[in-house]
């Protein structure tokens, strides 16, 4: 049992996620009120519990905090500020940092503070079940339990299976940071996340790029 899927049980989320999964599946998310779910006491703690899990929760943002600033001295009032966030939700900007590639270039990324890292996985853990549902069986990028191992797998099934002697490697150059968010966002209204708080939460992220803010409308 994966690290993430212990978590959800201990907060007793799971049952709502396959829930929403089921939902998914058949096409019934329509109307459902997910903003409800993402604020639940049990959800807040389960995103901070996956966080502080994380390697990466010792990494600071552009506010040096790291998620040690966030010590469950008070939950109650640990779970009301996050809330209250929400009501007028902007995030912070982000901290841009180069990662070296094998090819002697270097990869932009972005590191957003620990407030909106918690948020985020907030929004996550409740999405994640509906986009699943109606994902490509054979996708296996940005996954949970999903890895390149798994697509080597596959590549080796239809090896044997027929007379492939062809591999076709397709790269987009910098997808993450020309993608048309306003797509897909339509995307993912079309998957079946129609709650339009949610939505418009989600829109109000941006990217810090240049020293400006690069807003994401619907």
């Amino acid at each position: 049992m994966s690290t993430t899927l212990r978590h959800a049980e201990y907060y007793d989320m799971q049952k709502v996620f396959d829930d929403l999964y089921e939902r998914s599946e058949n096409n019934a998310t329509k109307g459902v009120n997910l903003y409800k779910h993402i604020i639940l006491k049990e959800n807040i703690l389960l995103a901070y519990r996956n966080i502080k899990a994380n390697t990466g929760s010792k990494t600071e943002g552009t506010d040096g905090i790291t998620i040690d600033h966030y010590k469950m001295k008070d939950v109650d009032s640990f779970v009301n500020n996050i809330r209250k966030t929400l009501v007028d939700y902007k995030p912070n900007t982000v901290r841009r940092v180069e990662i070296p590639k094998s090819n002697g270039k270097k990869r932009p990324l972005g590191i957003p503070t620990m407030r909106d890292r918690l948020i985020q996985q907030m929004f996550k853990q409740v999405l994640e079940p509906i986009c699943e549902a109606k994902f490509y069986k054979h996708s296996y990028g940005f996954r949970p339990n999903r890895s390149t191992h798994h697509a080597m797998a596959r590549c080796q099934y239809l090896i044997n299976r027929g007379r492939f002697n062809h591999v076709v490697d397709i790269d987009i150059q910098g997808f993450f940071d020309n993608v048309n968010h306003s797509k897909l966002l339509k995307q993912l209204y079309n998957i079946g996340v129609t709650d339009k708080r949610v939505l418009t939460i989600i829109s109000k992220c941006v990217l810090w790029v240049d020293n400006k803010y690069k807003s994401i409308s619907l």
